[in-house]
């Protein structure tokens, strides 16, 4: 099992792609994200309005029901480091997804400190975007991720600090490179960083 995280604070469409995410986590099947996002629109001098758009008021109930392959949870990353393993089933070889090892948040949550979950491999989610903010070639993010050992033969789990910008990495595995077992640590660092006793490298 291999991971992501994010080291810079550009946005880079990470937005949009956390708003991506919760629609299929959701179920919704037709969705789509615009490459580049606001960033290369303006950098296109594309026309931009500040007009509020009053759209005709309709019904619409969620399910709450939601497609569990795209989600991890803190249990299924404790499972994975063998802190919590059923009996009959083996943790896969390789890490969990990793922010900056050893470094302390950027904006750190109450009762998170320093360090990473251990085996994490660290591949900035900022470095999946060209400088206009648009996804880079399949090549190129293939070989970003195989680098650090995330290849489409393993199961992948993605976290930051807040499950936002990992949403980005997770776009760009499973939606762009069609990866076909990853998934997003929405609870991330904020949630695993806090408890008592949690494995935690540093380093």
């Amino acid at each position: 099992m291999s991971g992501l995280c994010r080291a810079n604070r550009g946005n880079n469409n990470w937005f949009a792609a956390y708003a991506y995410w919760v629609l299929r986590l959701r179920g919704f099947a037709k969705v789509k994200l615009l490459d580049g996002g606001r960033k290369k629109w303006e950098m296109e001098g594309r026309d931009m309005s500040q007009q509020v758009i009053d759209y005709r008021r309709t019904g619409f109930t969620m399910t709450g029901q939601e497609n569990p392959q795209f989600r991890a949870l803190r249990g299924e990353v404790l499972e994975r480091l063998g802190v919590l393993r059923p009996p009959g089933r083996r943790t896969v070889p390789g890490g969990v997804p990793g922010r900056e090892a050893g470094a302390p948040s950027p904006a750190p949550g109450a009762g998170t400190g320093a360090g990473h979950i251990p085996g994490a491999a660290n591949v900035p989610w900022a470095q999946a975007a060209n400088e206009d903010g648009t996804f880079k070639s399949a090549d190129e993010l293939k070989e970003l991720y195989a680098r650090k050992g995330i290849t489409p033969d393993r199961e992948i789990i993605a976290y930051c600090r807040i499950g936002e910008p990992s949403s980005h990495t997770w776009f760009a595995l499973h939606e762009l490179l069609g990866y076909p077992d990853v998934k997003n640590y929405d609870g991330s660092w904020t949630e695993y960083g806090s408890p008592v006793r949690a494995p935690v490298e540093m380093g």
